[in-house]
């Protein structure tokens, strides 16, 4: 998926949960890039209000010795970049997994309208699950958050990695 894709156009009549379906295969294809490169199988989409694909990333921790580049940030910068603006009002980020506190701290910088996740993470989602940043009233920006779409194939992914990663691993 290249930035810049218009992706409504062939569906006029689409629902708001069809629309986060399609967006979400399209992070998903992003997390399956993530995993053949040995990074936890996590990917992002930015989306414009017109539907057009304007950032688009996975996981790149290990590949770029880089604690910063999860999914979503990866895939803001290309967004921002794109813009020629750090501030995305009225875009939208699809993700496959919760987001961390760090990456929904860019995303409420960035002023995205929606984040719209997969799978919950138990462990450091900040979207509810761990912690609500994103319920923080006194944050001068609000951001309405969407989660558990294709939260089952979203997931599904991720075991997998983690399964065959266990596998791998020497027994003591």
């Amino acid at each position: 998926m290249t930035a810049g894709t218009d992706t409504t156009l062939e569906h006029p009549a689409e629902t708001q949960a069809e629309i986060d379906e399609r967006m979400m295969n399209l992070a998903l294809e992003q997390a399956m890039l993530a995993a053949g490169a040995g990074e936890v199988p996590v990917g992002a989409v930015v989306v414009d209000a017109a539907g057009n694909v304007v950032g688009a990333g996975y996981n790149r921790t290990i590949t770029d010795s880089d604690p910063t580049a999860h999914a979503e940030i990866v895939a803001l910068r290309q967004a921002a970049s794109s813009q020629g603006n750090y501030r995305l009002p009225g875009f939208s980020l699809y993700v496959t997994l919760e987001p961390c506190v760090m990456c929904v701290g860019a995303m409420l910088h960035a002023r995205l309208a929606r984040i719209v996740y997969g799978a919950p993470d138990p462990k450091t989602g900040s979207c509810g699950s761990v912690l609500d940043v994103g319920a923080v009233a006194q944050l001068n920006h609000q951001t309405h958050i969407h989660g558990n779409v294709l939260a089952d194939p979203c997931g599904s992914i991720l075991r997998g990695f983690f399964r065959e990663r266990r596998r791998k691993e020497p027994t003591e």
